[in-house]
């Protein structure tokens, strides 16, 4: 029987009692139909995970007494940065849920010449706060036990004069260059544009401050397809798959 994996707010300790969260006491409770006694496992994205039991259910809440701790992250010991221009619909969740599972440890969402969605005030925070559950749900999928960075959007220019990594590189279908030969790399920031991709003068302003071409192939990739070709390929290179 499939153990639940639920991610938590709260601060989590060995032996003690917690009350957990509307939401997943709901999806406990309402939706899986568990009882006391049901064992899950419980992370809050500051790292490892905890064995966990129901002790009580009610109409809106699930008591659960916390168990022993596992310190497992399943992180990539590679730090990598996905900067990747705000898509419009689905497109942009699914490149955050495919990212996450991929091991991405921080991800800045960019506004650029051809993004189309506009982004300001309360539409920001409500898209934010969407994507943030979308990184948690994934983690609850994959098994990772930190949580991404997700940062607010940015301007590319605000983006390119933050990035410290030790290889920087920009999509850029219409040059031929793969990845570097280097070996010992532990840090890699990567930058897609949105639909139509970066302008030359973005691909430009990226190349100024020393981001390399990387090409994905003969094929045009749509936004939702090259950064997780992209991130695979990285993580093939230097992180653990």
């Amino acid at each position: 029987m499939r153990v639940p994996r639920l991610f938590t707010s709260h601060s989590l300790a060995c032996g003690q009692f917690l009350e957990l969260e509307e939401a997943a006491s709901h999806y406990l409770g309402k939706v899986l139909r568990m009882q006391p006694g049901r064992e899950l496992v419980l992370f809050n994205g500051q790292g490892g995970e905890y064995q966990a039991q129901i002790t009580g259910i009610s109409k809106k809440q699930v008591t659960v007494a916390v168990g022993e701790f596992s310190a497992d992250d399943r992180q990539s010991p590679l730090q990598l940065e996905l900067a990747i221009g705000v898509s419009r619909g689905e497109r942009m969740d699914w490149v955050l849920q495919k990212a996450t599972e991929l091991g991405v440890t921080h991800i800045t969402p960019l506004l650029t010449e051809r993004t189309e969605v506009k982004l300001a005030g309360d539409r920001q925070d409500k898209k934010l706060q969407h994507w943030q559950q979308i990184l948690v749900s994934a983690c609850e999928q994959c098994q990772r036990n930190i949580l991404p960075l997700l940062s607010e959007p940015l301007s590319l220019n605000d983006w390119l004069a933050s990035v410290s990594a030790q290889h920087k590189f920009v999509l850029h279908h219409r040059d031929s260059r793969g990845l570097s030969d280097d070996e010992d790399v532990s840090s890699v920031a990567l930058l897609i544009g949105p639909e139509g991709g970066l302008s030359d003068q973005e691909i430009e302003q990226a190349r100024a401050k020393e981001f390399a071409p990387l090409t994905l192939g003969p094929r045009v990739l749509r936004t939702e397809t090259a950064p997780i070709a992209a991130i695979s390929l990285v993580q093939y290179r230097w992180g653990d798959l």
